[in-house]
């Protein structure tokens, strides 16, 4: 017997004017991502950028039996990041819903 499952990618590039140096960018990403996983239930990474000082591209996913809840958990992420970014613009988002 074999149920439904869905697999939902969020993928998020943030630009942040005011971050001078790496270590700043750590901290402001960090603290978010550990804000992610705790508040919303999610696996979230730094995935892209690592090396830019004002750009950071980060993955969010979660995984649920129900298509409508994983998009609902995405929308949240990408709410979630853009109120707690710190003054960060969002420049790119791509949300993927995978069924398996």
């Amino acid at each position: 017997m074999s149920s439904a499952l869905t697999v939902g990618l969020l993928r998020v590039v943030i630009h942040m004017p005011e971050n001078g140096s790496l270590k700043s960018k750590r901290q402001v990403v960090s603290g978010l991502l550990r804000r992610l996983r705790q508040e919303l239930k999610v696996a979230a990474a730094e995935v892209g950028e690592l090396d830019r000082w004002q750009l950071a591209e980060l993955a969010v996913a979660t995984v649920s039996g129900d298509g409508r809840q994983a998009d609902r958990v995405l929308a949240a992420a990408l709410s979630f990041i853009e109120s707690h970014a710190d003054g960060a613009q969002i420049t790119d988002v791509a949300t993927e819903l995978v069924p398996l």
